[in-house]
């Protein structure tokens, strides 16, 4: 992946990944709320930051999104699920993404492999939820895992070597995250990048629309 765009670059994951990718020779563009004003849950935002670049991007990566946003923490039970809390889950953790890949297909090249990818969770897996809990940010992991299979479709019509996928980084020790890892084994920012990384260049048209672990297995829809 010689040209990479990572967006939400400024976070532990996002960091991390756009500094092992330049490690590894890479040209890296980093956008991100805090450097440079990007607000993915705003169109016009992602409009005029995506369309300033030019296209020929070999990876683009949404590495933004949140487990408690403000206030709003995951909830423990339905009896705590909030209007504005859900809405706010749905607006980073999905929404934002899908603008984006609104605004990606003419970054990434149509006559050579591209990926794009975008950070989601193992707890937004319906077919793997066996605990419950935590609703809002589950439902909105599983809508983003629904919006990045409908973009696999789309760009697989114009963008044949192309690879569109969501990716589960397992459980990172980052600021947002460090609450609620409890006793749950976790890895530094730095190893899930290099994992994800290898995973990413291991992807081909076959795998898009798929959601995959930070070892390249597959995680059920």
């Amino acid at each position: 992946m010689e040209n990479a765009l990572i967006i939400g670059a400024s976070g532990g994951i996002g960091a991390a990944l756009a500094t092992a990718l330049e490690r590894s020779g890479a040209r890296v563009t980093r956008l991100s709320r805090r450097a440079d004003g990007l607000k993915v849950t705003d169109e016009a935002s992602v409009a005029a930051h995506l369309g300033a670049l030019d296209p020929g991007f070999d990876l683009v990566l949404c590495a933004t999104g949140g487990l408690q946003i403000g206030t709003h923490g995951p909830e423990k039970a339905l009896s705590q699920i909030t209007a504005p809390a859900m809405a706010a889950q749905f607006a980073l953790n999905c929404i934002g993404p899908a603008l984006v890949l609104k605004h990606v297909p003419r970054l990434l090249p149509r006559d050579r492999p591209a990926r794009f990818a975008a950070l989601s969770a193992r707890v937004g897996s319906i077919g793997d939820n066996r605990l419950g809990g935590w609703t809002s940010y589950r439902a909105a992991k599983a809508a983003l895992n629904q919006v990045i299979r409908c973009a696999a479709v789309e760009l697989g019509r114009t963008h044949p070597g192309a690879a569109c996928v969501a990716l589960h980084p397992g459980t990172v020790a980052t600021d947002l995250t460090r609450k609620y890892l409890g006793r749950h084994p976790s890895v530094a920012p730095e190893e899930a990048a290099e994992r994800l990384i290898a995973v990413l260049a291991g992807l081909t048209p076959e795998d898009s629309g798929g959601f995959f672990d930070q070892h390249g297995a597959p995680v059920p829809f």
